[in-house]
C-alpha cells in the first residue's frame, strides 16, 4: 500500500481498521463491496532480517469470511500456515509439494513495494 494508494482510497476515518496497520479508513467496505464479484484479500507483511508480522483477511460476497488473521514478530510460524497463505488458499490459490501459497503465487519475487512498483524480476 503505497501513500498515494492510502490516500486515494481512505475515508479519512479510522473505524474498522481491524488490526492492520496501513489498511485505509473505510477501505474494508470497498473490499466488500468488490467482494460481490469474486473473493478479495487483503494482506500485510512487514519483515527485517527474517523476523516479522503478517496479517490477512478475506471478504466474499460482500461479506468479512475469513480473519483478520495475525502472526505477531514474537511467534515463529511455518509459512505453510500463516495469515497470507490462509487468505490465498481461501482464494483458491493451489501450491505444490515443497512451496506454501505464498511461492506458489509469485509473491516472493519482490522484498518491497518499490520492487512491485518497479516490476523487475529479482528487483526489491
Amino acid at each position: 500500500m503505497t501513500d498515494e494508494v492510502f490516500d486515494a482510497v481512505t475515508d479519512g476515518g479510522t473505524e474498522g481498521a481491524l488490526g492492520f496497520w496501513r489498511l485505509p479508513g473505510g477501505f474494508e467496505k470497498l473490499l466488500a463491496r468488490w467482494s460481490a464479484a469474486g473473493p478479495v484479500a487483503y494482506v500485510e507483511a512487514e519483515y527485517f532480517g527474517g523476523t516479522g508480522e503478517q496479517r490477512a483477511a478475506v471478504w466474499a460476497d460482500g461479506e468479512l469470511v475469513l480473519g483478520p488473521l495475525d502472526a505477531p514478530t514474537k511467534k515463529w510460524f511455518s509459512r505453510s500456515v500463516s495469515p497470507i497463505s490462509g487468505a490465498l488458499r481461501r482464494l483458491g490459490a493451489r501450491r505444490s509439494p515443497g512451496e506454501d501459497e505464498f511461492d506458489a503465487v509469485g509473491l516472493d519475487r519482490h522484498r518491497s513495494n518499490d520492487g512491485w512498483i518497479g516490476g523487475a524480476e529479482g528487483e526489491g
